[in-house]
């Protein structure tokens, strides 16, 4: 697996899942809408971590400077 995400996009994904756990934890998202969230933002944590989104190789993306 190639590196296909760069620092700024990392960061973004990792506080948004933060945000979105948080808000689930307090109750504020509730529901169906909050499991999905959920989902995403672990799916948000994994790829911030090992800097890789299938995503992005699907679509020819990449925010990654280094090659």
């Amino acid at each position: 697996m190639k590196k296909n995400m760069g620092q700024l996009d990392r960061i973004i994904r990792f506080i948004v899942a933060i945000v979105v756990g948080i808000l689930f934890y307090t109750g504020t998202l509730n529901g169906t809408l909050a499991y999905i969230l959920l989902g995403l933002s672990g799916i948000f944590l994994i790829t911030s971590f090992i800097s890789f989104s299938p995503l992005y190789t699907l679509v020819g993306l990449s925010t990654c400077k280094v090659k």
